[in-house]
């Protein structure tokens, strides 16, 4: 039963994550929806985790060249998530409220995908590759 409450509580937070996102683009003040594209960095973000899981063939090890170099990418774009609404800001194509918001809504997401690997991630018996 315990999976079941962190699943409902990671897609609460997931919620309150993409409701700040579209604050920050639909409130009438802001009014842009360039902000949006940080959706493709929410769906690739864990793409170089999915990779390494399948490539790497020592799941014993503390570490692999192989998951090292997944952690540099998921770094990456976790990084240019945070980066892209700064950017957008600085050259006046957003409001720095609707970055604020943003940024906010980006640490909200990427914690919620952050705890969907370290409750789904463990291998035991409620696991995401059952799914």
């Amino acid at each position: 039963m315990a999976g079941v409450k962190a699943l409902v509580a990671l897609s609460f937070s997931g919620a309150i994550g993409l409701t700040f996102l579209m604050l920050g683009c639909a409130l009438e003040y802001y009014g842009v929806y360039w902000p949006l594209f940080v959706l493709i960095f929410y769906f690739i973000c864990p793409i170089p985790h999915f990779i390494a899981k399948r490539v790497s063939d020592d799941s014993d090890a503390a570490s692999s060249a192989c998951r090292e170099l997944a952690y540099f990418f998921t770094t990456g774009i976790v990084v240019s998530a945070f980066g892209f609404p700064i950017i957008l800001a600085r050259v006046e194509a957003i409001k720095w409220g609707a970055c604020g918001l943003v940024l906010a809504g980006n640490a909200v997401i990427f914690l919620t995908i952050l705890g969907f690997f370290l409750v789904f991630g463990r291998g035991d018996d409620f696991s995401w590759e059952q799914w």
